[in-house]
């Protein structure tokens, strides 16, 4: 018989999207699921995006468009790295892809040689490793915890680096952490790439969901600074034109079914990635781009940083409130809308304990198990992408369960 290619091997199923089936499956059967498993913001696309796609449906502009994307949108993003960040970013090294996930397929396509291998963090987010290996490269797991707020350190890069390796994989703030890199982090693990002669990608797609400190619960015991009064965690496009930067507009934007992301490419693989772009995909979403074109308007913005100030809301009631049930917040959730927790004080099986709040609770979360090798037994992760009242339900159901 024909067979698959020997690299399906070594490519996991996305246990998070199986979990979320049947958690489909009770609720179609008429259980209550409070969903704490999927990274996705529960908040409807904000309407100006909306309106801007239904408008240019409407005026029959969906044709192709140039495999980089539309050049107002590539514009438009350079615009916003220079007003918000303070950065140059050339529109010609910004490339529009389908997806994050879409801009890391061509990153690898473009730079993973059949065994080449490439340095992630462990946990990290799965999907990230499969699509490297996909392309024949050959993932090689940094094991981070506490010690390093859950993020390679230039002495560790260093370290692992051999003959093999081609590069570096980072992501802040990163899945299932939410921690952050320090701009003088993201800069010394830059300058051990350079060192080595390898290519530095960094995942900025949790960009705009980071939160200030807040001395409630183990995030961090800094003082409380006032709900608005957010700050931006520093994106790597400051530290070098010679990293790759992808980020997307599913997160922060809120567009997670419209799959549409980008990537900053150094301008010597611009036409690389060009190329491979008119082959795979022939270019993103027509209508999501131009969707995206009101992403970055001012009324926009507004709604979105009334979001992130809730999804900080959420994470400062959640955060105690887990850990009162037995829990350990042992990473600085910073960023992003998850908390990734030490539950070994409850069980030594995160997969079965998941499995069985499911069952048991209609609670969902998601098992170290998909985030790496890294001690995923003892770890689970628990998105706030549902309302206080959901999340304040959600603890009650684990109590009663834990007997707390």
């Amino acid at each position: 018989m024909p067979h698959s290619a020997a690299r399906l091997a070594d490519i996991e199923p996305f246990h998070v999207v199986e979990l979320l089936a049947r958690a489909r499956q009770l609720e179609a059967e008429g259980r209550d699921i409070i969903h704490m498993e999927v990274g996705e913001p529960d908040f409807p696309t904000p309407a100006p995006i909306a309106d801007a796609a239904v408008d240019a449906i409407k005026s029959g502009k969906m044709l192709y468009t140039q495999a980089l994307g539309l050049p107002e949108l590539r514009s438009s993003i350079s615009d916003f790295y220079r007003q918000r960040y303070g950065v140059n970013v050339p529109a010609a090294r910004i490339a529009v892809t389908n997806g994050a996930s879409g801009a890391l397929n061509l990153a690898f396509a473009c730079l993973a040689d059949p065994g080449s291998e490439w340095l992630l963090a462990d946990p990290g987010y799965p999907c990230n490793r499969h699509i490297l290996r996909t392309y024949e490269g050959r993932p090689q797991a940094l094991p981070v915890g506490p010690d390093s707020n859950f993020q390679p350190t230039p002495a560790q890069v260093a370290g692992a680096w051999n003959e093999r390796t081609a590069g570096l994989l980072v992501a802040s703030p990163a899945n299932p952490t939410g921690t952050l890199l320090t701009a003088p982090e993201i800069t010394a693990l830059a300058e051990v790439c350079r060192e080595k002669n390898g290519h530095f990608l960094v995942d900025e797609i949790y960009h705009g969901l980071t939160y200030a400190p807040s001395s409630k619960g183990t995030c961090s015991a800094a003082q409380e600074v006032p709900l608005g009064n957010e700050t931006d965690a520093p994106t790597a496009c400051a530290a070098g034109d010679d990293l790759w930067v992808i980020n997307s507009f599913s997160k922060y934007f809120q567009m997670t079914g419209w799959r549409l992301g980008w990537m900053v490419i150094p301008g010597a693989f611009v036409r690389d990635v060009e190329k491979l772009a008119q082959n795979l995909v022939l270019c993103p979403s027509t209508p999501a781009q131009h969707a995206a074109l009101a992403a970055f308007r001012p009324e926009t913005i507004a709604i979105l940083e009334e979001r992130r100030a809730e999804f900080r809301r959420r994470r400062d009631f959640l955060a105690p409130a887990l850990e009162s049930l037995g829990f350990r917040v042992t990473a600085r959730p910073e960023g992003a809308f998850y908390l990734y927790c030490d539950c070994s004080a409850l069980t030594a099986d995160s997969f079965t304990l998941a499995r069985d709040l499911l069952e048991k609770t209609g609670v969902a979360a998601t098992p170290g198990l998909d985030f790496g090798s890294n001690a995923p037994e003892k770890h689970i992760r628990f998105a706030y992408t549902t309302s206080i009242d959901r999340l304040a339900e959600a603890v009650d159901r684990l109590r009663r369960y834990l007997g707390r």
